[in-house]
């Protein structure tokens, strides 16, 4: 008799059957999409947090929270970008 898991493993394992395999060329390929948007971001935030730090500084709140939305924006708009850029690589499997 099996047990509950094993069961469970076996109907996860059914369902995963339309998934493909990653090749090791395509693992470098999404390490090195990875860096790549990585340090976008941390160059974004570079630029932006003394910015930032001025503003909140200075008091200036309306400033502050526009620089935080701004960071905030762009960094979603880089994590977009990188997983489309991963997506087509997995499609290529």
């Amino acid at each position: 008799m099996k047990s509950a898991y094993e069961l469970a493993m076996e109907r996860l394992a059914a369902s995963d059957g339309d998934r493909k395999v990653v090749t090791e060329e395509q693992k470098a390929k999404l390490a090195e999409i990875d860096e790549k948007y990585q340090a976008k971001i941390a160059e974004r935030e570079i630029f932006l947090k003394p910015k930032l730090v001025a503003a909140e500084a200075s008091g200036n709140r309306p400033e502050a929270q526009d620089l935080r939305k701004q960071i905030a924006s762009e960094r979603a708009r880089l994590e977009e970008e990188r997983e489309a850029k991963k997506d087509e690589i997995r499609a290529q499997a």
